[in-house]
């Protein structure tokens, strides 16, 4: 019993367990939203959202779809720990969906219009989505501006300043750019034989693995280097790092320059995987950076959390687009993903609420036990 109870108290247990719920509570939602609409085809409608891949007969054409999936889970795990990284140490880079565009801008770009391999093109989307972030940490640590004001501002710049620059490598065809593999093969991340266990999915390329090793040393950084500690603690006491010898300001613009970099990692890895191409007459921000908020949260701000909610809001939001869409709209997945993200507000409370379950539970024990060490003593003196 005492070991079972050092589990219910673990933090990544409790946080692991809280979302679960949420999971759990946002779907019970999504059915009965599906109810009101049109009851009789609801439970058809969740069980697709949550099928997926699985709703095809042959092994091959679900092994290829899963792959699918994982190549549109890469981003958005970049984005997550790009949110993540700069919430950790008291920052809100609402601007990844930003730093994302630049990204894509910039790998493209030399792809397609300079002809560059994929090496020099994802290095060069990093950078820039780096630079973008390390703008709204200058602007925080000597102008004291929200950079969340920053960040927003640099949303909607990134996102017209990616549509001007890409413009030239538009297929007359269409609105958006050309496919890579038509234009630059050698921008196209390698596949590294994975595409063969997928089916021959050609999507699925060295970004899959390379985002699940940015979780990782995310989380070794965070949580096992000096630089983690004191970017922390820079986070959780601004003043206090300060008295104690910490670069405040270097911290928080080395924050945001790495924040920016993760989130515009994820678009070139996602564009330069040739997964889909850039509308160049985009007019709204790409969501993938704003759903890097809501997989950051629901795993719980864990580097290593984060890998498994990316994957499962990309399994139901694929997923939405199998309802039956006569009835429902494919947006079915994003409400709820939505009510999902709005539950995760309520993870402390449920924390604290099986904490104090708990500590009630080890009283009445202590009393238990009291009680009849009392009765021992005094069947004792009896004796």
């Amino acid at each position: 019993m005492k070991e079972k109870q050092s589990i219910l108290r673990n933090d990544g247990f409790q946080t692991f367990a809280a979302s679960i719920v949420c999971i759990l509570l946002g779907l019970i939602v999504g059915y009965l939203a599906l109810l009101i609409i049109n009851a009789e085809g609801a439970w058809d409608a969740i069980v697709n959202v949550m099928k997926n891949f699985f709703k095809y007969p042959s092994a091959a054409a679900r092994m290829k779809y899963f792959g699918s999936t994982l190549a549109k889970t890469a981003p958005l795990i970049l984005c997550s720990l790009s949110v993540l990284f700069a919430y950790k140490v008291g920052l809100f880079n609402i601007g990844a969906a930003g730093q994302y565009c630049l990204g894509v801008a910039l790998a493209l770009y030399l792809a397609l219009a300079k002809g560059m391999a994929w090496p020099v093109c994802l290095l060069a989307g990093i950078l820039a989505g780096a630079l973008s972030g390390a703008l709204c940490g200058v602007l925080r640590a000597y102008c004291n501006v929200n950079v969340v004001i920053s960040g927003i501002m640099l949303n909607w710049i990134s996102l017209y300043g990616t549509n001007m620059l890409l413009k030239p490598c538009m297929d007359p065809a269409g609105k958006d750019t050309f496919r890579l593999v038509n234009k630059a093969k050698q921008a196209i991340l390698p596949t590294l034989g994975l595409d063969k266990l997928f089916s021959n999915n050609q999507y699925v390329t060295l970004a899959i693995p390379l985002a699940v090793i940015m979780a990782i040393i995310v989380w070794i950084v965070l949580d096992k280097t000096k630089l983690g500690f004191e970017l922390k603690a820079t986070g959780n006491n601004l003043n206090a790092a300060k008295y104690c010898g910490m670069k405040e300001n270097r911290n928080i613009i080395l924050t945001m320059f790495i924040a920016g970099a993760l989130a515009a990692m994820g678009g070139a890895l996602y564009f330069l995987s040739d997964v889909e191409q850039w509308n160049v007459n985009a007019s709204a921000v790409p969501g993938m950076g704003f759903n890097g908020i809501a997989a950051a949260f629901l795993g719980g701000l864990n580097p290593i959390g984060c890998i498994f909610s990316s994957y499962f809001i990309t399994h139901i939001t694929v997923g939405g687009g199998n309802v039956d869409l006569s009835h429902y709209c494919a947006q079915i997945a994003d409400f709820i993903s939505a009510v999902i993200i709005y539950l995760c507000g309520f993870v402390l409370f449920f924390k604290t609420f099986l904490n104090q379950r708990l500590n009630k539970a080890e009283e009445r024990k202590i009393e238990r036990a009291r009680a009849l060490a009392n009765d021992a003593n005094k069947e004792g003196g009896k004796a």
